[in-house]
């Protein structure tokens, strides 16, 4: 009998653990994740993910897919991996897929967005759930600058020295900030992929120019100059969410969250 393939959604709070891929310390998502499967489904899993978070960031519409020899529900999948797993990880759908169904390869877009407290004292309610900027941020400033970066580019300027994809060109496919209260941005990114560090070091960008360092028209001259020196510094992963995953509707997958906002 072939094996069965099984995709699962997933929310996390990356602050609990170092990064989405598997490390032999045992202190990853996957590594975790593997485990919780593994004990529902007593057998061993490998699994592979849409996107590869970073220590620190976290996820409300990862996706994941595994293949197993036993069978169980979708709704079996749920609750039963879920029993295993730590308060930081929950599944939140299940379904079967076909062959065909590749968690990375056959998405179509990633969806990001970063939360920045932006306010003069820190908080310790939003420790690890928002990166903090305590000079004002000039909003209007930033979406200007954003709108420089929408389209297919090579974005070697935002991508860490780390990155091991063969080409920098990607499309963004959204950028957008938005003040959403007093002290809460938002920065929303979709992009068909996404280089390492991506979206923080475009968003390290973009605060550059909210805080009054440089004008929005300097985020396109440092795009251009495809060089990570003429960038501003990474900021920091606490504020960065995976938010959904896009692929064609043939798979029959839940509709993404990327619409949801993280924090009211």
């Amino acid at each position: 009998m072939p094996r069965r393939r099984i995709a699962l959604g997933l929310e996390y709070d990356g602050a609990q653990f170092e990064g989405w891929q598997t490390q032999p310390h045992g202190r990853t998502v996957q590594d975790v994740l593997e485990r919780a499967i593994a004990c529902f489904a007593d057998e061993p899993v490998a699994t592979i993910c849409a996107g590869r978070t970073d220590a620190g960031v976290h996820a409300s519409g990862q996706v994941v897919h595994f293949e197993v020899d036993r069978e169980r529900t979708e709704r079996s999948w749920v609750r039963g991996v879920n029993r295993f797993l730590p308060p930081q990880i929950a599944v939140r759908w299940a379904t079967g897929v076909g062959p065909e169904f590749h968690a990375r390869y056959s998405a179509r877009a990633r969806h990001y967005e970063y939360w920045i407290l932006n306010q003069g004292v820190r908080s310790p309610l939003l420790d690890r759930r928002t990166g903090w900027v305590f000079r004002t941020l000039d909003v209007d400033a930033m979406q200007a600058a954003a709108a420089h970066l929408l389209g297919t580019h090579d974005f070697s300027s935002f991508r860490s020295a780390q990155c091991q994809s063969a080409s920098a060109t990607r499309t963004l496919l959204q950028c957008d900030v938005q003040r959403i209260s007093g002290s809460l941005v938002r920065v929303r990114a979709s992009a068909n992929a996404f280089l390492h560090h991506m979206v923080r070091n475009l968003v390290g960008a973009l605060v550059a120019v909210g805080t009054g360092r440089h004008s929005s028209a300097w985020i396109s001259q440092v795009l251009h100059a495809r060089d990570r020196t003429r960038a501003a510094p990474t900021i920091e992963a606490a504020g960065l969410y995976l938010t959904g995953v896009e692929y064609d509707a043939q798979f029959g997958l839940p509709p993404s969250a990327a619409e949801r906002l993280i924090l009211r």
